[in-house]
C-alpha cells in the first residue's frame, strides 16, 4: 500500500516536525536560563503539569487520526471527513475545560503537586502557568488538525505550521525575555500557539482532501463517530494521563533534592528529547501506515510495515544518541548551570544514551502500531502498570530510600522501559493486535 517514496514523503517531514517541536522546549529552557536557576526550575516544574495536559490532548488526537486513517484505508472518504470535524469538536471542548481548571487552580495545583518549594521558584512557576494555560485551547485545536493531516499522509502541512510556530516562539522569546523574564517566555509560547491553531483550521477549510471541513456544521457532535474516536482516545488519554501523573510524582521527588537537581533534571530532559526524535516521528508514521492497512483489511501488510518502520526507528535512535553523547558537554554548558548541576546533568544524559539505543523504540514507537490497529486498551494496561509498579516505585526506592538522588530516578525510568519493551514485543509478535479494527 505504501511505496518507499510514500514512506519518505511521510517520515522526513515528521522528523523535521519533531525537531521543531522539541526545539520549542529547548529554546524556552535555554533562554529562560538567562534569568537564573530559579526561573529554569519554575518553568521545568510547570512543564511537567503542561505535559500531562498536552499528552491527554495528543492521545485524543491520536484517536481521531486512527479512525480517520482506517476510514481512508477502506476508501470511505465521507466518513473520514466527518471524523475530522468530530475530532476538532472534542479537542476544542476538552482543552477549553483544561484551561479554565488551570487558571482557577493555579497556586493550588502547584502546591498540591510539588509541595513546599523555594519562594522564587514558586513565583516563576505561577507566572509561567497562568500565561501558558491560556494557550491550551489553541494547542488542542492545532494538535487535532496536525494529526488529521498526518493521517492522510500530508505531514508537510504539520511540519510547515510547526516551523512557523517555532519562528514566532523564538522571536517572541528574544523580544520579551529581557524585560519580562519568565512571563516573556510564556507570552511568546502563547502567541505562537494561537497563530498555529488559526493556520491549521484555515487549511482544513481550504484544502481539498479527505479531511476538508466544508461548513461549521461539521463540528456539531455526532455520537456514533465520537464513540469510535473515544474508543482509542480515552484509553490512550488515560494511559498518557497516568503516565504523566507518574512523572509528576517522580518530579515531586526530584524537587526535594534541591534547585541544582531540578535544573539538572530539566536540562537533561530537554537535551535527551532530541535523541528521541526519530522514534517519535516513526511512531506518528505508524498511525497513518498501520491504520490504513488495517482499514483496508490487510493485516499481513500491517505487520510487514510495522517491522520495517521499527528498523528505521532503531537506526535513527542509534544515530541521534551517538551525536548526543559527542555534543553533550558543550550543549549543557549553554545553560549557565552551577558546577554541581552541570555534572549531574551530563551523567543523566550519558546513561540515557546507552540505554535508549537498545529499548526506547520498543517502549514508545512500537505501541503506536498496536494503537493504530485499535489495540489501545492493551497498551493502556501495560503502560499504567509499568509506570506505577516500576518507574514510580523504583524511583522512590533508588532515588529516595537508597539515596541515589536524581540518578536513581532515571534508573527507575530505565527499568520501566525494559518491562514495556518486553510486553509490547510479545504482543506484536503474536499478531492479535491486527484483529482490533475500530471501523
Amino acid at each position: 500500500m505504501f511505496t518507499s517514496k510514500d514512506l519518505k514523503k511521510l517520515i522526513i517531514p515528521l522528523i523535521f516536525e519533531q525537531l521543531l517541536a522539541v526545539s520549542v522546549g529547548f529554546v524556552d529552557t535555554f533562554m529562560v536560563s538567562i534569568a537564573g536557576e530559579a526561573a529554569v526550575s519554575g518553568v521545568a516544574l510547570v512543564d511537567n503539569i503542561s505535559n500531562l495536559l498536552i499528552q491527554i490532548l495528543s492521545a485524543l488526537a491520536t484517536g481521531g487520526a486512527v479512525v480517520c486513517s482506517q476510514y481512508l484505508g477502506s476508501r470511505n472518504i465521507n466518513m473520514s471527513k466527518k471524523s475530522a470535524g468530530q475530532l476538532i469538536f472534542i479537542m476544542s471542548t476538552l482543552s477549553s475545560l483544561l484551561m479554565v481548571i488551570s487558571l482557577i487552580g493555579n497556586h493550588g495545583i502547584i502546591n498540591f503537586i510539588f509541595g513546599k518549594i523555594e519562594k522564587d521558584v514558586f513565583e516563576s512557576a505561577s507566572i509561567y502557568f497562568y500565561i501558558t494555560a491560556i494557550s491550551y485551547p489553541f494547542l488542542g485545536v492545532y494538535n487535532a488538525g496536525a494529526a488529521l493531516f498526518r493521517s492522510i499522509g500530508n505531514s508537510k502541512i504539520s511540519m510547515n505550521t510547526s516551523l512557523i510556530m517555532n519562528i514566532i516562539n523564538i522571536c517572541g522569546n528574544a523580544l520579551f525575555i529581557f524585560d519580562m523574564g519568565v512571563a516573556g517566555v510564556a507570552l511568546a509560547t502563547l502567541i505562537s500557539r494561537i497563530i498555529s491553531a488559526i493556520i491549521i483550521i484555515g487549511l482544513m477549510f481550504r484544502t481539498e482532501s479527505a479531511i476538508r471541513i466544508k461548513t461549521c456544521k461539521d463540528f456539531l457532535p455526532s455520537p456514533s463517530i465520537i464513540k469510535k474516536i473515544l474508543s482509542i482516545g480515552l484509553p490512550s488519554g488515560l494511559e498518557n494521563g497516568m503516565f504523566q501523573i507518574g512523572k509528576l510524582s517522580v518530579s515531586s521527588l526530584v524537587s526535594t533534592f534541591g534547585t541544582a537537581a531540578i535544573a539538572a533534571n530539566s536540562v537533561a530532559n530537554s537535551v535527551t528529547m532530541f535523541a528521541n526524535i526519530p522514534g517519535n516521528a516513526i511512531g506518528m508514521a505508524m498511525i497513518t501506515v498501520i491504520g490504513q492497512c488495517i482499514g483496508a483489511k490487510k493485516p499481513d501488510e500491517a505487520k510487514r510495515y510495522g517491522k520495517k518502520l521499527m528498523f528505521i526507528a532503531y537506526a535513527g535512535i542509534l544515530a541521534t544518541n551517538i551525536v548526543m553523547t559527542i555534543v553533550a558537554v558543550p550543549v549543557v554548558g549553554l545553560f549557565h548551570l552551577s558546577p554541581e548541576a552541570t555534572k549531574t546533568g551530563l551523567s543523566l544524559i550519558h546513561c540515557f544514551s546507552i540505554v535508549a539505543i537498545f529499548i526506547w523504540p520498543l517502549s514508545f514507537t512500537m505501541p503506536n502500531a498496536l494503537r493504530a490497529a485499535g489495540d489501545a486498551k492493551y497498551t493502556m494496561m501495560v503502560s499504567i502498570f509499568s509506570m506505577w509498579a516500576f518507574r514510580v516505585g523504583s524511583s522512590y526506592l533508588l532515588g529516595g530510600t537508597l539515596g541515589l538522588g536524581v540518578l536513581g530516578v532515571w534508573f527507575g525510568m530505565f527499568i520501566d522501559w525494559g518491562f514495556r519493551s518486553l510486553a509490547f514485543l510479545i504482543r506484536f509478535i503474536r499478531g492479535k493486535w491486527t484483529q482490533k479494527a475500530v471501523i
